[in-house]
């Protein structure tokens, strides 16, 4: 039960906080030219930072959907570092339905046992 918990809301702050990066990564595509290197920059670490935390979701609750969604973030990071945005943003989203998976199983355990 208590994994179910801690999965869930650890599901859910990942899919928030990676929903955000994606749209960062979106928004840096029209950032102007002089703008792009810091704003890279901002992002790459945003994202360290979602992962970081995506990995102590893994650690805490063993669920193979956080460690998915870390390699994702891993290859999003590395598409943003060359600036490739369309394609971090794909692999984002493929790391939030990972983190929503997690979410969504727990929900279903804590909603079976009437805690929802």
């Amino acid at each position: 039960m208590r994994t179910a918990i801690t999965s869930y809301q650890f599901g859910e702050r990942a899919k928030s906080e990676l929903i955000i990066c994606s749209q960062l990564a979106m928004a840096l595509s029209g950032f102007p030219e002089p703008e792009r290197e810091g704003g890279k920059r901002m992002l790459v670490m945003m994202m360290e930072i979602v992962r970081s935390e995506t990995e102590f979701a893994e650690k805490s609750t063993g669920r193979g959907e956080f460690r998915r969604a870390v390699g994702l973030t891993n290859e999003a990071i590395g598409n943003v570092e060359s600036m490739n945005l369309g394609n971090a943003s794909l692999k984002l989203g493929e790391a939030i339905s990972a983190v929503t998976t997690a979410a969504q199983e727990a929900w279903t355990v804590l909603e079976k046992h009437e805690l929802l």
